[in-house]
């Protein structure tokens, strides 16, 4: 057989075991099994426990696919996806149904708006946080009642060979499954008809995934990213706005879709900033972080070779190092950078920081303006006037003062973006919301009917003057 029949051959296998476990996945949803709330209940803990249970080898995998130090695994993909405890604590309230108002025209009724179960749904995951990007929207997905189709991204191997593992190992497929493999795999689950697709990912990725939903009217949720900007005001804490500055930019290596892409800093204190930067970098990672347990490595050699092109914009004032063998990038801060540089053009996701100054923060503002809607947006500031026009006069995915990343922490704030950095939001409630359609539901009683009669033909004025009377 020659390879591209052997092709042939392999892609229509993939795609009839996709199509047998949509099959059996409609089937199971269509018992409604997946709506009971005991049940919705049990699965949850049983994903907490199989989560519990197999940290050492989660950790193992992310080590080995990203570099990531211990503790920094367990606080952004492990410590995130424990977000189910908040799930379990509210999910009895979540599903009951919410009372709506109506008005005297629909006198005697009653309204309500049933939260219900979409479906099948698919979830397609990335390599930065292959763990808690995969199991945090699974969540939502299991607390709504659906069942649920999971790609994790082929780029971490070890990780989705982990999630893989341990959804095939604890629970049925017909109701949650892992579909492995690369670019191919994807598009061929993109061509089935879900009842909705939540991605992670870029946004050039993104629009081909609303394209392929489109053609099936399936609703989508996209979180993308961007270029998040960081300002500093000058009346700050210098040295906690560098360490958390510090912190949010390099941890996972720079590869985080919500980590400071740019600092605008005010050009009073740049100098002082930036060397208050180098000062925690030498910290957090020692003299050579190439040495250091704590800082993780480049994910693949084609995302190596992107970023080190990035390198060469502005004057290089902290890092610079770069080691091809090892996929090593120092925690680089880059001066006297342009806007038009390729650097400021697009998404960097890795640890290189341009810094550009600005002298009022009316141009600060400007500059965050004339960009494309972030993910994120980072402002330092005490004072609370210019805070609240940081909050009134930008728009972005969500909005940290005073710190970075913390943000995605909180399972009572939805996360999500607008425009170019996405759409729809998570976490929480969101998770729950984004995988339920909430039904409008209106109850008329038999009784009173004779206050309907203004809708009834034969039509008079008097009919008229009450509908005008209720309008009004």
């Amino acid at each position: 057989m020659d390879n591209k029949k052997f092709l042939i051959k392999m892609l229509q296998q993939t795609t009839d075991k996709i199509s047998h476990i949509l099959d059996q996945q409609r089937q199971l949803f269509s018992t409604g099994k997946t709506k009971d709330v005991a049940f919705r209940i049990e699965q949850l803990q049983l994903l907490k426990k199989v989560v519990v249970q197999n940290q050492a080898a989660i950790l193992k995998a992310l080590q080995a696919d990203l570099g990531k130090p211990e503790l920094e695994s367990y606080a952004t993909e492990i410590g995130v996806v424990m977000e189910i405890n908040h799930a379990l604590k509210h999910i009895k309230s979540w599903v009951k149904p919410q009372k709506a108002s109506i008005g005297i025209e629909q006198f005697p009724a009653a309204a309500r708006i049933y939260p219900e179960p979409l479906g099948v749904v698919l979830i397609i995951s990335p390599w930065n946080y292959p763990f808690q990007l995969a199991i945090s929207p699974l969540v939502g997905a299991i607390a709504a009642g659906n069942c649920a189709v999971m790609k994790p991204s082929e780029i971490s191997s070890h990780t989705s060979r982990i999630i893989a593992d341990i959804i095939a190992t604890n629970f049925d497929p017909a109701y949650v499954t892992v579909v492995e493999g690369g670019a191919e795999t994807s598009q061929q689950l993109l061509e089935q008809k879900f009842d909705h697709i939540f991605f992670t990912g870029g946004t050039e990725i993104g629009k081909i995934v609303m394209a392929a939903a489109a053609k099936h009217l399936t609703p989508v949720t996209l979180e993308l990213g961007g270029k998040s900007p960081c300002i500093i005001d000058a009346d700050v804490s210098l040295e906690q706005a560098a360490k958390r500055i510090t912190w949010g930019k390099f941890i996972n290596t720079g590869q985080t879709c919500i980590a400071p892409d740019y600092l605008l800093v005010d050009s009073k204190i740049k100098p002082d900033l930036l060397a208050a930067i180098k000062v925690c970098i030498r910290e957090f990672y020692g003299e050579d972080p190439a040495k250091s347990s704590d800082y993780g490595r480049i994910i693949s050699s084609k995302h190596y070779q992107r970023l080190t092109e990035l390198l060469n914009a502005g004057d290089i004032v902290i890092g610079g190092q770069t080691k091809p063998e090892d996929r090593y990038i120092a925690p680089t801060v880059i001066d006297k950078v342009s806007l038009n540089d390729q650097i400021m053009q697009e998404e960097i996701f890795g640890p290189i920081l341009p810094v550009i100054t600005y002298s009022n923060l009316n141009e600060a503002i400007a500059i965050v303006n004339q960009k494309p809607k972030p993910l994120a947006l980072y402002f330092f500031s005490r004072n609370k006037e210019k805070q609240e026009r940081i909050l009134q006069e930008t728009t972005s995915g969500g909005v940290c003062l005073n710190d970075t990343i913390m943000q995605v922490g909180v399972p009572s704030l939805p996360f999500g973006g607008v425009g170019s950095s996405g759409m729809g939001s998570y976490h929480g409630k969101a998770s729950f919301d984004t995988f339920s359609h909430q039904k409008s539901v209106l109850k008329k009683n038999f009784w009173l009917d004779f206050v309907n009669n203004w809708r009834y033909a034969p039509y008079n004025n008097a009919k008229m003057n009450f509908i005008k009377k209720i309008i009004s």
